[in-house]
């Protein structure tokens, strides 16, 4: 065979030589190529693979049950949300606005090593507050900004003697009501539980909103309202409306309850169809669900 293989020419032999080569080349590749995995295979394994993390899950809760002394275990007590001035608040005020135990004695250090909290965004940074939590917390945030003077200066001398000669704050007998769309700082300190921080929150937000048609509208700047209903009265008559009809688009997106889609549809309509004469012509467009007309009623004004 070999014999006659050298009577080839040198271009047959080379054509014979690559052939033998793709024969060995696919034959091994067979072999090379992975086996192919079913896809129900990689299902299994995820589901395996997901018993077994719901498994440690379980036990961590079982192991967490099986531990109640502990304190880092232990749930916060129902929150029961007043003014407070973290720089003095003691253990048990704390603890009444749903704060853990750990978390208080992290307070109480920090204060202790001369940590002072000169703004309601410091008291953020404790360690394992949450977000949500602080939100909650913000408005009813009251810092005395007097006791940031150190007590070896003149200074802390002089507005410790300012803050003596200051009468406390004289609060309303029960029964008192007060309007809360006319209300100022000094008259809303009056009332049990609200402090300075949370009388400025709740003028702040009158003025962006144009005044308060109903009291629960301070649900909206995270304040319980159940202790509050009985000490507010309410006069939607002195509400600021807005002139819808004069108003562009970053006008109308000051008030609270307007978002963008909705004044720009407002000017849209405008634009296409003349003046608004009333809120059944904004019923038809799906920007402005029902809630949103009902309470946008006591704010628009289509003159």
């Amino acid at each position: 065979m070999w014999k006659g293989f050298l009577y080839f020419t040198r271009g047959e032999r080379r054509s014979v030589i690559v052939i033998v080569v793709l024969i060995i080349l696919v034959g091994s590749g067979f072999w090379l190529i992975p086996k192919r995995v079913e896809p129900t295979q990689h299902i299994d394994e995820f589901n395996e693979q997901y018993q077994t993390f719901i498994g440690s899950l379980q036990q961590v809760e079982e192991k967490g049950k099986s531990y109640p002394s502990n304190k880092r275990y232990a749930k916060a007590k129902e929150a029961v949300l007043s003014s407070f001035d973290p720089n003095t608040t003691d253990s048990l005020s704390f603890v009444e606005l749903g704060l853990p135990g750990w978390m208080i004695k992290n307070i109480i250090n920090y204060r202790k090593k001369g940590g002072v909290f000169k703004k309601v965004e410091d008291f953020a940074k404790i360690y394992g507050l949450k977000e949500e939590q602080f939100l909650a917390l913000a408005s009813f945030i009251d810092i005395d900004t007097m006791l940031f003077a150190s007590k070896n200066t003149t200074h802390y001398l002089i507005a410790e003697a300012r803050r003596d000669s200051f009468p406390k704050t004289i609060k309303f007998e029960k029964g008192t009501i007060v309007d809360i769309n006319h209300a100022d700082t000094t008259q809303l300190k009056m009332i049990p539980g609200i402090g300075s921080a949370i009388a400025r929150t709740i003028i702040n937000y009158r003025t962006q909103l144009g005044g308060y048609y109903s009291i629960n509208q301070l649900k909206e700047i995270r304040l319980q309202t159940d202790s509050l209903h009985s000490w507010f009265n309410v006069s939607p008559d002195s509400i600021t409306q807005l002139a819808v009809n004069k108003m562009g688009v970053e006008s109308l997106l000051k008030h609270p309850y307007l978002n963008f889609y909705q004044a720009k549809t407002i000017v849209e309509h405008r634009r296409k169809n003349g003046k608004i004469r009333g809120m059944n012509e904004l019923k038809l467009y799906e920007e402005f669900a029902q809630t949103d007309l009902e309470r946008l009623s006591f704010y628009l004004c289509f003159d």
